[in-house]
């Protein structure tokens, strides 16, 4: 056989070689597409369709803050508004029966009784404090001095007192509290009868009987005597 021959053979035993590797490699991809690759349930997505369920389960236990606050916010204001009505009226009614130190009898007896039954109508826990007070018992907190001692700074920038409040969502030993804050402007009347630098001596006497670690004279009108201050446990 002469050499071209030859090659002509070899070139061709060549092509059907590599032929018959290419269906080899072709039958076997397509036997590996047939079987199930093993699912990755880490990288899973849901059609929105499914996910509408678990969405709505969601929603329904969720809370929604602002408006949990919202509802807290109109309570406590409701409450402050019941007890400072009700104290004055209370206040100037002893004042014009019985004077001054019937007022003070009024704020000894009677405040305590009114702040209860307004933190039951509402809801809350209303009191007030301040950072000279008269009775120890409304000695402020840490978050109270925080905010009384800011509303002292916002008058002292010329801000209105009677339009000075705060509210905030804080933890307080696990739990989510709404605590609001409304400050109390010194009035002329009736607050500086008992409150102000010139007490009757009979006025000043009583105060002390009653209260012997009294700190709260001295007040000038638009000064800042305290604030009513409110917490409601949020669910």
């Amino acid at each position: 056989m002469s050499p071209a021959v030859i090659a002509v053979c070899l070139a061709a035993t060549s092509v059907l070689l590599a032929a018959g590797t290419l269906r080899q490699i072709m039958r076997h991809k397509k036997r590996c597409a047939m079987i199930p690759r093993p699912r990755r349930y880490a990288n899973v997505r849901l059609s929105p369709l499914l996910m509408l369920p678990l969405m709505a389960n969601d929603a329904a236990l969720a809370k929604d803050p602002a408006a949990a606050d919202a509802a807290s916010l109109a309570s406590a204001r409701a409450a402050i508004k019941g007890l400072g009505e009700t104290l004055k009226t209370q206040l100037v009614a002893a004042i014009e029966a019985g004077g001054p130190v019937a007022a003070v009898d009024v704020c000894h007896t009677i405040a305590p009784q009114i702040a209860k039954d307004q933190s039951r109508a509402h809801g809350v826990s209303i009191a007030r404090t301040a950072l000279r007070v008269r009775n120890t018992a409304n000695a402020p907190d840490a978050f109270e001095r925080r905010v009384l001692e800011d509303f002292v700074r916002q008058i002292e920038a010329g801000a209105d007192p009677t339009k000075l409040e705060y509210a905030e969502t804080v933890r307080d030993n696990g739990e989510n509290v709404f605590r609001y804050m409304k400050a109390i402007p010194t009035a002329a009347e009736p607050c500086l009868t008992c409150h102000g630098s010139n007490l009757e001596p009979v006025l000043k006497a009583e105060i002390l009987r009653l209260y012997p670690n009294d700190q709260a004279t001295g007040f000038a009108p638009g000064s800042l005597r305290g604030a009513f201050t409110v917490k409601q446990k949020l669910e």
